[in-house]
């Protein structure tokens, strides 16, 4: 258990410092996550349409997930089994989100079709990694301390009386995924359809949340290393997982292929259109309004979902989930 007790070391809370930089004012909380998002998808153009760009960073895990699965079932063959093993509390997204995923997701597979696509039922976002690329003893032992410590049950209701609210969805991406990404609320309207979601208004953000969980998690004694500090609220909705779709012949020796940079052109000129369709049609309009397909209240229809095991791409085992609010 000695990965798992402090032994009364100090912790910083990661979480912490943009809100100290911010003043835990929304507004400029905000504008942190926009920024982080606008930069990274900037960096990411430059990168897949310079001439040197090699291709698509593609996932071999998942590939062999993908394609071992039937192989060995045709051989009477073990399958592949994913040796990595996870502890985390993820957000799934309410039923109006995941429909704008799906639109999202098929308008990206008209340019890129053997992209892979994240299926409905494992749409996530990572609101805290406790453990991370683990052997199964590994979680286990990390999961019993946290049903001893009695805390399970606060933490996946903590979105039941800390409601916080994102909105303004784009299409975020980089050479090996694709995600649908959001910004807190900073005192835009309540979307179309939907009730008030907490008399405090956004006072209390998503990286407020953030920040409170780790607390509380560390409270217990549990040592993490989150993989997801930087400001951003992102469920991932498809990944490369092989070269096809940007790779074209060349015109070197027979068989060898090149950076099909017309097709790279394509994918990057399709997200932008995605993105302002985004901007027209989910975010705030002039006159205040609101599509609720623009607005993700944080555990609305359920809870957090505590989840264990080779969940990395938002499978795994459903330990507990929350309690929801309509």
């Amino acid at each position: 258990m000695s990965e798992i007790t402090l032994n009364k070391l100090e912790i910083i809370n990661p979480f912490e410092q943009i809100l100290t930089d911010c003043q835990h004012d929304p507004s400029r909380i905000q504008d942190c996550y926009e920024n982080h998002r606008t930069n990274r998808n900037a960096q990411s153009k430059a990168k897949l349409l310079s001439p040197d760009f090699p291709g698509w960073q593609t996932d071999g895990i998942l590939h062999k997930l993908c394609t071992q699965a039937a192989t060995a079932q045709r051989n009477n063959a073990p399958a592949f089994v994913d040796p990595r093993n996870n502890l985390t509390l993820y957000a799934r997204p309410p039923p109006g989100i995941r429909e704008l995923v799906a639109e999202i997701q098929t308008d990206i597979q008209d340019v890129i079709p053997d992209i892979w696509v994240t299926p409905p039922d494992f749409l996530h976002m990572t609101v805290m990694e406790m453990a991370s690329g683990r052997t199964e003893a590994d979680i286990e032992a990390f999961l019993v301390h946290l049903q001893e410590s009695g805390t399970i049950p606060d933490l996946v209701d903590y979105t039941f009386h800390h409601r916080t609210r994102l909105v303004k969805p784009i299409l975020s991406y980089d050479a090996a995924a694709m995600a649908l990404s959001f910004v807190p609320a900073a005192g835009e309207k309540v979307a179309v359809g939907n009730q008030p979601y907490c008399s405090e208004g956004d006072g209390y953000t998503y990286h407020h949340l953030r920040r409170d969980l780790f607390d509380r998690l560390t409270a217990t004694g549990l040592l993490m290393k989150p993989r997801y500090i930087v400001p951003s609220a992102h469920v991932t909705i498809a990944r490369f997982i092989t070269r096809n779709g940007c790779m074209a012949e060349g015109s070197g020796p027979e068989g060898v292929q090149v950076v099909d940079q017309g097709r790279i052109a394509a994918l990057v000129k399709r997200t932008e259109q995605i993105n302002e369709k985004l901007r027209q049609k989910y975010w705030p309009q002039e006159n205040g309004t609101m599509s609720a397909k623009g607005e993700w209240i944080v555990g609305q229809g359920k809870g957090l979902e505590l989840c264990k095991g080779r969940s990395f791409y938002g499978g795994g085992e459903k330990v507990v989930a929350g309690k929801g609010f309509p």
